[in-house]
């Protein structure tokens, strides 16, 4: 009785294993995970009242704005608020709240969405050749005999100097140049949505965002503002983020510096660089303002906007 069930057992186990074999094993489908972007997008889409969002088409890429009118007697302008490059037009950092509280202060806002980053356009380093493809031949050849009467004593074998190797950047020229395309883009298209309304225009730009555009009005586009507003602006690449000092002293808008007392080091060290080459270039439209405590406090957004209405009602 047991042989007999010991053989069954047996069995099903051989015939589990052919079935296995005779069937290909196939890996399984890779599924993409959603970007970034189409989760904020649908988010802002459940979440924000459909008469606030507005679809703005930039070349082919359809984006979300985020739109609120004035609600003052006085309509001064237009602010287009644009978030950092990792972030969205809602977050707690100061977008949310200017958002609505500068309509009180007579300002229709649009809050656009910011592209996604393309982490794969970063070119791939040049190899060096090897040091036994560059080395010479070091084969002797027999020295005869008038050379070796002739033989003078070698000097001693020169150091050679050391090899220094550069940092790598986490984050490339390339990466930076692909999003201030596709982040200019969509500002200018936005921009034009902004001038059926207004000519007094204001940008409120955070972090890396703000970096890039302040090198895009650098070089003296067309796309005319009357204030330029950057919120820890700085570029996540040495190189550039150090060229921002002196280009942020040629823009042509007005400019407002503002900064938080707990920013990144890269920011913090470069604000004294900023106002020497202010001073150099003899830019008189450009201020600094710091601001203390953590940036998603209720207070900290209050003396946020304090500042920048201040800022503003000094121009126009």
């Amino acid at each position: 009785m047991l042989f007999t069930r010991f053989l069954k057992g047996a069995f099903y186990i051989q015939l589990s294993c052919a079935l296995l074999l005779a069937n290909p094993i196939s890996a399984a489908e890779h599924i993409a995970p959603p970007n970034l972007s189409s989760i904020e997008n649908s988010d802002i889409e459940r979440l924000l009242p459909s008469d606030e969002i507005k679809p703005i088409l930039a070349g082919e890429t359809e984006f979300l704005s985020l739109y609120s009118e004035y609600m003052s007697s006085n309509f001064r302008g237009i602010v287009i608020l644009i978030p950092d490059w990792h972030s969205s037009p809602t977050n707690n950092s100061g977008m949310s709240y200017l958002r609505k509280e500068l309509n009180n202060l007579g300002y229709s806002t649009y809050a656009m969405t910011v592209p996604d980053i393309d982490w794969q356009t970063s070119k791939m380093a040049k190899t060096t050749p090897s040091e036994t493809e560059a080395a010479p031949s070091n084969a002797e050849e027999p020295a005869s005999s008038d050379t070796t009467a002739n033989a003078q004593p070698q000097p001693a074998k020169i150091k050679e100097e050391p090899h220094y190797v550069n940092a790598i950047e986490k984050v490339t020229d390339d990466i930076l140049d692909n999003y201030k395309i596709n982040l200019i883009s969509r500002f200018n298209a936005l921009y034009q949505t902004a001038m059926e309304d207004s000519n007094n225009i204001v940008v409120i730009a955070q972090g890396t965002s703000a970096g890039v555009l302040l090198e895009y009005y650098a070089d003296f586009p067309d796309e005319r503002v009357e204030a330029f507003i950057s919120l820890s602006s700085y570029l996540p690449n040495t190189k550039r983020n150090e060229s921002l000092s002196q280009t942020a002293s040629l823009v042509t808008p007005a400019l407002l510096d503002i900064y938080y007392a707990n920013d990144s080091t890269d920011i913090l060290m470069s604000l004294k660089n900023r106002q020497r080459w202010v001073d150099r270039n003899a830019k008189f439209d450009y201020r600094q303002r710091q601001l203390f405590g953590l940036r998603d406090q209720p207070d900290q957004h209050a003396r946020l906007t304090k500042e920048i209405d201040g800022f503003l009602r000094r121009l126009f």
